[in-house]
């Protein structure tokens, strides 16, 4: 089986289902890469054989910064940034990329445009002739002009970050983050970490930090200096090498310390992101999907619940008191505890001791483990699937209603829809009420095409955000006719690539919801978990976070779309959703992003091209 695109034609196979979409923490270091993908091989033939040889990677001969950190994807794209390789057209890249078909070792770029000579050469291949690697160029002068100058990351302006308390959507408190580059209305009413962490929002005393990938100085930046030396609590899930890095990067800070998440089954990952702050005034639960690095609050789309400013209770008050009609306060201090962490005591201690009233969304959650009985609905996609026959009403004719996916990773789903997509993820995500009836609507998947990447704001690197690799992709071709653009014409943030991650169920004409989710999870099983022993189990991997939405706790029936995210008001009932609707579907020749594999006949927006080492 093959796809077609503008970039070129790539033909793979299938193989049986694995788990996983994430680095375990143990190799999230820069490690010698192997791979028996090969950037300059021939998709003549019907079906991709990956078995050759393995090619092993050396390390590049240029330093990589000690705090690249994350999957492989994202280490590429540091690699990128730091020693760009420069687009050349030539003849050798403007054209077809060949090898001999009966090589069948790797990957090619074809150009889609001629498959019917394709066609006509197999019966008489060509010599093989291995097309010149495109060689990478130091960022010297001649290096075309880009957005960035000579250095990757650009300053902020001035009056970037919040002087003054924004106006913000004070309903439904669903936040973007900023982005450098955009217009400053594309801006107005969103926030960055260092508006969050600022005076504005409250008198910092202690604040907790939960997530998957950390840049400690630069984190410590982010507090104003008021508060920089407040004492700041790190939960992770790194082990072995990667938690020694991170204890090292914490040395100049004496007032850091850290929890380390407990993680016993494999390919999990400690992916939740979410912030405790605990203010003289009160207390606050962010709860996101950025990273604690700077390239998440960058020029990536990224999303954040910020709840209310909780006040402390009455002393005396009994631990059930300031309770949420969504039951946000037992939820969280039930997460918490799932740690199963002393340096969490206090910290549900003090949860204890606020009210938490005024919360009127529900916590949705996903611990490692093996669950069963009841216990089967307390994590993962069944807690969301609980959480909607309970909260949410039928809808007439809501088999037209469909489900909209948008995610910045994509695991392992099974050789067929079946597997898991169509069955499990999807009886979730269609749940409407305590209806019997369960219909099977469509279900749009939101994921950048090479050319979204291509075109963004980062160019070629964004896609190390986005870690679908050609081993995963090659045994679920099926998927790929899920998939839509990603576009937001409308927030102005077409070409800030998304790593924000949200689900959603849509009226047909796109201008009602069902429900929203913004959350840490992406599509996968290790994330929402996998139904085991005849569906009388199931196992979730990772640790993540969201915050699901339904209209019945804002005392609506569906919740209108805003249009129009940007200006942000306090007054307007309209849900932003941080993409156009409706979806855009994929034409024949646009391609899902792939992060091993080279892109080299276009040049990116810095005039940069993709080469995976």
């Amino acid at each position: 089986m093959s796809q077609d695109s503008q970039h070129g034609k790539w033909s793979v196979s299938s193989s049986e289902d694995d788990d996983g979409d994430e680095l375990p923490p143990s190799i999230k270091s820069s490690k010698p890469l192997q791979m028996t993908v090969s950037d300059h091989a021939t998709l003549s033939s019907p079906t991709l054989k990956v078995d050759a040889t393995p090619l092993v990677v050396k390390p590049e001969p240029f330093p990589v910064p000690a705090l690249v950190v994350g999957s492989e994807a994202r280490q590429q794209a540091a690699k990128n940034q730091i020693n760009p390789v420069k687009y050349e057209p030539s003849p050798s890249l403007a054209g077809k990329r060949k090898l001999d078909a009966a090589d069948g070792s790797g990957w090619a770029l074809s150009d889609s445009d001629d498959d019917d000579d394709d066609a006509k050469k197999k019966s008489n291949p060509p010599p093989a002739r291995k097309a010149p690697s495109p060689k990478r160029k130091k960022v010297v002068d001649k290096r075309p002009p880009s957005p960035h100058g000579r250095v990757y990351y650009i300053d902020e302006p001035d009056d970037f970050f919040e002087s003054s308390v924004p106006c913000l959507d004070d309903m439904f408190r669903f936040y973007l983050n900023k982005v450098t580059g955009l217009d400053r209305k594309y801006n107005s009413g969103a926030l960055h970490i260092r508006d969050v962490l600022s005076p504005l929002f409250g008198t910092l005393k202690e604040s907790v930090q939960f997530n998957y990938c950390f840049d400690l100085a630069w984190m410590v930046q982010q507090y104003p200096p008021e508060f920089r030396d407040r004492p700041v609590l790190i939960v992770h899930g790194d082990k072995r090498e990667a938690k020694a890095r991170l204890v090292q990067q914490a040395q100049p800070f004496p007032h850091i310390r850290f929890c380390q998440a407990k993680l016993d089954i494999a390919f999990g990952t400690h992916h939740t992101k979410m912030m405790l702050l605990w203010y003289e005034e009160g207390f606050r639960v962010i709860i996101l999907t950025s990273n604690l690095i700077r390239a998440d609050w960058y020029q990536k789309t990224q999303g954040m619940w910020m709840s209310p400013l909780f006040p402390r209770l009455p002393k005396g008050s009994s631990d059930t008191c300031g309770e949420s009609p969504t039951f946000f306060k037992r939820d969280l201090l039930e997460y918490l505890a799932s740690y199963r962490a002393p340096e969490l005591e206090e910290w549900i201690q003090r949860i204890k001791e606020h009210n938490l009233s005024e919360t009127r969304v529900y916590l949705v959650g996903s611990t490692p483990g093996r669950y069963v009985g009841p216990d089967m609905e307390r994590w993962g996609h069944l807690r969301l699937r609980k959480l909607l026959y309970e909260h949410t009403d039928c809808i007439p004719g809501e088999e037209q209603w469909p489900v909209v996916g948008q995610f910045s990773s994509i695991g392992s789903m099974g050789v067929d829809k079946t597997k898991w997509l169509a069955g499990e993820f999807q009886r979730t995500f269609t749940t409407l009420g305590k209806s019997s009836v369960r219909p099977s609507p469509a279900v749009h998947l939101l994921y950048p095409s090479v050319e979204d990447v291509r075109m963004s704001l980062e160019g070629y690197p964004a896609g190390g955000s986005l870690p679908y690799s050609i081993q995963t992709a090659q045994k679920q071709l099926w998927l790929h006719s899920y998939f839509h653009r990603w576009k937001a014409d409308a927030t102005g943030r077409t070409h800030a690539m998304p790593h924000i991650k949200t689900y959603m169920r849509a009226s047909p004409d796109f201008t009602q919801l069902a429900w929203f989710l913004v959350t840490s999870a992406n599509l996968s099983k290790a994330a929402w978990g996998a139904l085991e022993k005849n569906n009388t189990q199931v196992m979730v991997r990772s640790y993540e976070l969201g915050v699901l939405y339904v209209p019945s706790a804002f005392n609506m029936k569906t919740f209108p779309v805003r249009k129009n995210p940007f200006p942000v008001t306090s007054s307007s009932s309209g849900f932003p959703v941080p993409f156009d609707l409706p979806p855009t579907c994929y034409t024949p020749k646009d391609q899902p992003w792939i992060w091993n594999i080279p892109y080299s006949q276009a040049p990116d927006t810095h005039g940069n091209v993709w080469v995976p080492s």
